[in-house]
């Protein structure tokens, strides 16, 4: 079989395309690859033009919607201040189990560090960075101020 590298891209659909450009666009700061008013889809670029793609039909409302999730790999300092980014655009950062957050959670056996936080059609969105540091499963998923606060973990 072929081996798989990476995700290149992937789609959302929204309840309303224009609220969603907004949002991932000026709100995100995601780059439009383009848009097919026509079709009610619009591309866009994560990582710069050709890395990868967001694509976001619209497809109206309905009574029951799927709600889906979907997480940026963002670098360590980015994340660190992607609570006050998020809070500061109107958006409330969220920890692992969807509470307020006020900091990243880390995700003790991968390890990663994360920011959760949902689009205007309830799409639970992901900051997440890798960490470098030694995989601990036994700590489950743990604040950020207490994971750093762990002597070595390298």
């Amino acid at each position: 079989m072929i081996p798989i590298t990476g995700l290149f891209e992937t789609h959302l659909t929204v309840a309303d395309l224009s609220l969603s450009m907004a949002f991932y666009g000026d709100v995100l700061g995601l780059q439009l690859a383009r848009e097919f008013p026509e079709r009610k889809v619009a591309f866009y670029w994560i990582g710069g033009p050709g890395k990868a793609m967001l694509g976001l039909w619209e497809v109206g409302t309905a009574p029951l919607q799927m709600k889906l999730h979907l997480a940026f790999a963002v670098d360590l300092p980015a994340l660190l201040q992607a609570p006050a980014r998020l809070r500061s655009a109107g958006i409330s950062p969220r920890d692992f189990s969807g509470k307020p957050a006020e900091e990243p959670v880390v995700l003790a056996w991968m390890p990663a560090a994360a920011v959760y936080f949902y689009d205007p059609d309830g799409n639970q969105l992901e900051f997440l960075c890798m960490l470098n540091d030694r995989p601990q499963p036994a700590l489950g998923v743990v604040t950020w101020s207490r994971w750093s606060s762990y002597p070595v973990l390298k």
